[in-house]
């Protein structure tokens, strides 16, 4: 099977070959432990749940690392700290924070059908690797140490007559329009406009490390550079794929691959950087003074997880996603149907239509009309196999149908006496009463269905 992946730095789709078959490596940017995450956060971790899941089933699980890191040393972590736990020194107050808000973050992705990656690694748990990296930059001339600051310089990698990559490269700008579209910190001590902070004095109480580079005050890492750390720890100086959203290609991931190639002399980081588009919420950018900010926590209270895996990946991880109200509700009913369909039916094996789809690049509607197909036709086996490789079906018929009702609010004791009292009306031929009890039935959503082994209801969409 060739598996082809979009590579945002060559800009075009090729053919995946790792770098060991039999230790298959990708890193991707996870969450800063600051609040509960929202669903534009949930569009990358459930896109390469389906690559970590489609890498498995191609390799070997064995033979699969899946990194996904945790930031948990931030200016918004420190804000939401001094606010929450104002009684409590500043680095205890920290701790409670990214407790709290990692736990959340593992409920709401769990639910949402993905599986935990291979390595989640802590920022604060590699400053020994940050440090290193930061001593190999400034050794090799491609950074610089000013006001207790140590500072990169695109102009020294690019100036360099090396095998390194051009700073720029894989966001395809200039320096010029990097400065120019960049919210550049304007700083003194700079030597150019582009150079971004590896490691920077902390301020009284904020959390800080000792410094490297003859650094005497302590300080604490830029953003940048914690990715790269990782990275090199758990996957080694190069490694496969390296994804995330869209919108870390610059600068996140340009300074990334900026320090990884310049501290360990190589022309790549990643051999392929994939980044899934933006999301929207009802044709508008979703933001807080709009009102159409969401979390996955509010979307679980109203719809199981799976609903908005499937709701996610009906569109192509590359484009922009709108998510709607109708959109949820039309992936609701698609689940509620495959679950009667395929629900009990025990594992087989993932249908090859399904398989070539995913193998090309993510080609997820594409695998949603394959799956249509097998519902249509005489593949129930493959079906249900191939749903629970996407994550799905991780639960019975039966329970499927339990939860969605709960979750609901309603009265099943009510809507089963309504039933059988309407079961009886019909025996003795009272049509009359057997209509009034489905219409109050319809008035509380809920829709019935009639067939020769009796009444079954649910929650009508």
């Amino acid at each position: 099977m060739d598996l082809r992946l979009y590579d945002t730095s060559s800009r075009d789709k090729r053919s995946f070959k790792p770098l060991d078959p039999k230790n298959v490596r990708m890193y991707v940017c996870g969450p800063t432990l600051y609040d509960f995450a929202h669903i534009g956060n949930a569009r990358p971790v459930i896109v390469f749940d389906v690559l970590f899941r489609l890498l498995r089933h191609v390799y070997g699980a064995e033979h699969v690392t899946y990194v996904r890191n945790i930031t948990d040393v931030d200016d918004k972590i420190n804000d939401r700290a001094a606010r929450d736990f104002p009684g409590l020194p500043l680095n205890e107050a920290i701790r409670k924070v990214t407790e709290i808000t990692e736990r959340q973050y593992h409920e709401d992705v769990d639910a949402l059908g993905c599986l935990r990656p291979t390595v989640e690694p802590r920022a604060t748990e590699h400053i020994a690797e940050m440090r290193a990296i930061i001593e190999k930059l400034v050794a090799g001339g491609f950074a610089y140490v000013a006001e207790d600051h140590v500072l990169f310089s695109p102009q020294a990698m690019n100036a360099a007559n090396t095998v390194l990559p051009r700073y720029g490269s894989l966001s395809n700008r200039s320096l010029d329009e990097m400065i120019a579209g960049a919210r550049v910190d304007v700083a003194p001590y700079k030597r150019d406009a582009t150079d971004f902070v590896l490691w920077k004095p902390s301020k009284p109480g904020e959390p800080s490390w000792p410094s490297p580079a003859g650094i005497k005050a302590e300080g604490r890492p830029g953003w940048h550079i914690e990715c790269s750390a990782m990275s090199w720890k758990h996957l080694g100086e190069e490694f496969d794929i390296h994804g995330g959203g869209i919108d870390l290609v610059f600068p996140h991931h340009e300074n990334e691959m900026a320090q990884s190639c310049c501290a360990f002399h190589e022309g790549r980081m990643a051999n392929v950087w994939m980044h899934n588009g933006f999301l929207q919420v009802e044709g508008e950018k979703m933001s807080k003074s709009l009102g159409n900010f969401i979390t996955i926590r509010e979307l679980l209270a109203d719809w199981p997880g799976e609903v908005l895996r499937l709701n996610m990946l009906k569109t192509h991880y590359r484009s922009p996603i709108d998510w709607t109200l109708k959109s949820v509700e039309e992936s609701a009913r698609t689940l509620d149907d495959w679950y009667r369909f395929a629900g009990d039916v025990p594992a087989g094996t993932p249908s090859d239509t399904v398989i070539e789809a995913l193998a090309d690049d993510l080609n997820t509607p594409q695998m949603i009309a394959a799956l249509h197909g097998l519902r249509s036709g005489t593949g129930r086996d493959a079906f249900a196999a191939s749903l629970r490789l996407l994550g799905f079906l991780g639960e019975s018929n039966q329970q499927w149908e339990s939860r969605k009702r709960s979750a609901s609010g309603i009265d099943v004791a009510k809507i089963e006496a309504l039933i059988a009292e309407r079961t009886a009306a019909r025996a003795r031929k009272d049509f009359k009463d057997s209509d009034r009890i489905r219409d109050e039935l319809a008035a509380m959503g809920i829709a019935i269905k009639d067939s020769k082994d009796g009444t079954t209801w649910e929650v009508a969409r």
